[in-house]
């Protein structure tokens, strides 16, 4: 297989796996030996540095991925950052507001004030680590 094909097909697989990808997968794709495909991927790695590009193939322990490089964290975090926010409904809003307020309060005083069950509130409030059980003293 011709060099500069094998590297195109080693940086698309990186690229779509999204996740470390093992010598013996790169093996099996291309059909050549692992110390081509190493020797093919430290190739690229010095490519991708005097070119000054924004991503590099990192080696984890005998696997390798595709990241952007350090350097450029700054200006890729304001874009990754925008995490989805957690949808809660009226009632968790409610139960957080009521324990924001009051943060030793217990789950019977809760619904007390609420007049209704707040399990599902609750849950869902710890489920996004909104708030923490406290044991009993």
């Amino acid at each position: 297989m011709e060099k500069e094909k094998a590297k195109g097909i080693i940086e698309a697989i990186l690229f779509a796996s999204g996740r470390t990808v093992g010598l013996n997968e790169l093996e099996m794709s291309l059909e050549l030996e692992q110390k081509q495909i190493i020797e093919i991927i430290n190739e690229m790695q010095e490519e991708y540095k005097k070119e000054n590009r924004g991503i590099e193939i990192v080696k984890v322990n005998d696997a390798y991925t595709l990241a952007s490089k350090k350097e450029y964290h700054e200006y890729i975090y304001s874009i990754i950052d925008k995490r989805v926010k957690p949808n809660l409904s009226a009632a968790a809003l409610e139960v957080l507001a009521i324990i924001a307020y009051n943060p030793k309060i217990t789950r019977a005083e809760i619904e007390n004030i609420r007049g209704v069950n707040s399990d599902a509130s609750m849950y869902r409030l710890l489920e996004h680590n909104l708030i923490e059980e406290a044991r009993k003293t």
